[in-house]
């Protein structure tokens, strides 16, 4: 009975704390794929904070008690790009399934194997061996040599993704050997900075969602849907602040 209880009052205070009318949810979230389209396809080099980044946390820590609280311990950091589509996507395979920790430890050894900033080329004149000694499963070598593939011989073109919708995106990237749709979502949120992606494999984000609106009890992804109601339309910054919650150093991909 506890348990229940417990969840029945952590789903009514994520609807009712912060659940802004369906129109003017539609209208911002329009507004915000926009402005993240505009960042996006700027060189990396000349943006820092994405543009809707102040605004969603302005919105988010009036909408969502549990966020008011985490949000300020992280002051001075937010999301950032590194600007190269093949390697956000090759560290996201080569994260799958695995540790933040673990999948730096094995990303440092692949840039022994291919090179401070990988390259298709680099990728491939490494080899299946040698990314495997790096520490990569057989399985997700394949994966990344493939994806080097896809992008030394233009089967990809990534300059178009920055104008296109997130659904887009992932249908295209999931069409790629080794990319599911958490892969196609990190390159969203760390590649092109769209503002309200929701990556519902996330082991990290169930977990915290988990710990700070359920006790600890374990949640499913509707559970977490219906949690993430209210972050619209900047559910990519309410994760990376939860990401924040159970590992401090942000992560990048």
């Amino acid at each position: 009975m506890a348990t229940t209880t417990a969840k029945t009052k952590a789903k009514t205070t994520a609807k009712t704390e912060a659940k802004p009318r369906a129109k003017t949810v539609k209208a911002a979230a329009k507004t915000a794929t926009k402005t993240a389209i505009k960042t996006a396809a700027i060189p990396a080099q000349q943006t820092d904070k994405p543009e809707y980044w102040d605004d969603a946390l302005l919105q988010l820590v009036k909408r969502d008690r549990i966020l008011k609280k985490i949000i300020p311990r992280f002051p001075d950091i937010w999301l950032t790009t590194r600007g190269n589509p093949f390697i956000t996507l090759a560290r996201s395979i080569c994260g799958q399934q695995i540790s933040v920790k673990a999948a730096e430890s094995v990303w440092q050894r692949v840039l022994l194997e291919c090179g401070k900033r990988p390259t298709p080329a680099s990728v491939q004149k490494a080899g299946l061996e040698r990314l495997r000694a790096a520490g990569l499963s057989g399985r997700k070598a394949e994966y990344i040599l493939d994806l080097s593939t896809h992008f030394s011989d233009k089967l990809v073109q990534p300059s178009k993704w920055v104008r296109m919708p997130d659904e887009e995106i992932i249908e295209e990237l999931t069409a790629i050997r080794g990319i599911g749709r958490w892969t196609a979502e990190m390159f969203l949120i760390f590649n092109l900075q769209r503002p309200d992606v929701l990556p519902l494999d996330d082991v990290g984000l169930l977990n915290a969602i988990s710990l700070h609106y359920f006790s600890g009890e374990p949640v499913s992804r509707f559970e977490a849907r219906e949690v993430a109601q209210g972050w619209q339309p900047f559910r990519t910054v309410a994760t990376w602040y939860l990401w924040r919650s159970l590992d401090p150093v942000p992560v990048e991909y």
